[in-house]
């Protein structure tokens, strides 16, 4: 089983679900989760997807009694920045340091990488076709909840003009039924270095068969160390191939502590 899960006091969330009723196909049905109305449907595949609302932010969803049967939670949430930027985009949730919103300090939820480029390439094509003025985008791992399941964040933003566009939010949705509805599994790589939106790793992704799990970007390899890089290698659904460095978006005085620590986990790294 996937679940789906919309916040209530997110109003990009409700838009989302609000297309993948109405144009996907979900149907309610008997059941409820925390006192909601529960949607259905088969993925492309033949397997169950539930659509659940709840009545909390999803970042702070770390008690939230989820299935313990859930092969993936997909939360479909608005993203807010500074600069306004029109943006799509997925991540993993999870602490590489500090629980500043949400989840458990420095511990990091199981990343899906296979799911995760499956929504990113569904999106990327969704923003051609509807002629979007929209980026698409990997986000770092960040914010809660931090799970002992496989768990992604399929976000819209980055202000309230974006939440409130249905052709934006369609594309989300069709990037939340891509990854309910994937089971090919991509050779998967760990990401560290350059900004919250690395682009430079979206576009590996788009390009080539790699699929990013957790990204570790540039302002959090001061908390990173050996324990921290061991827990995002083992806290992916697919075995890690090797680390994907952005050489460039790292601090200098990080670069030698950041090989030594790869080396201790024997993890093989490419600089791009």
């Amino acid at each position: 089983m996937i679940l789906i899960v919309s916040s209530k006091k997110d109003e990009a969330s409700l838009n989302i679900a609000e297309q993948l009723i109405e144009r996907h196909d979900f149907r309610k049905i008997s059941e409820e989760f925390m006192g909601n109305p529960v949607y259905s449907r088969e993925s492309f595949l033949g397997e169950n997807v539930k659509l659940v609302f709840i009545n909390r932010e999803t970042v702070y969803t770390q008690n939230v009694p989820f299935p313990r049967e859930s092969r993936l939670i997909i939360f479909i949430s608005r993203h807010k920045s500074k600069s306004g930027i029109p943006t799509l985009s997925v991540h993993t949730p999870g602490n590489i340091s500090e629980a500043l919103l949400g989840g458990l300090p420095r511990k990091v939820s199981i990343s899906h990488a296979s799911a995760m480029k499956e929504a990113l390439i569904e999106m990327k094509k969704a923003q051609e076709e509807m002629d979007l003025k929209y980026e698409v985008s990997y986000e770092c791992t960040h914010h809660g909840p931090s799970l002992d399941l496989p768990v992604m964040f399929a976000e819209l933003g980055s202000s309230p003009s974006q939440w409130r566009d249905s052709e934006a939010a369609d594309a989300v949705a069709r990037g939340a039924l891509a990854a309910a509805s994937t089971k090919r599994i991509y050779p998967a790589v760990l990401g560290i270095g350059g900004p919250h939106y690395n682009m430079k790793f979206t576009r590996k992704a788009l390009e080539t068969e790699l699929a990013f799990g957790h990204i570790i970007p540039k302002h959090a390899i001061e908390a990173l160390n050996e324990e921290m890089l061991r827990q995002c290698v083992e806290r992916t659904v697919e075995p890690i191939q090797k680390a994907i460095l952005d050489w460039k978006g790292i601090k200098g005085k990080e670069k030698k502590r950041l090989l030594e620590d790869l080396h201790k986990i024997k993890l093989e790294y490419e600089k791009i």
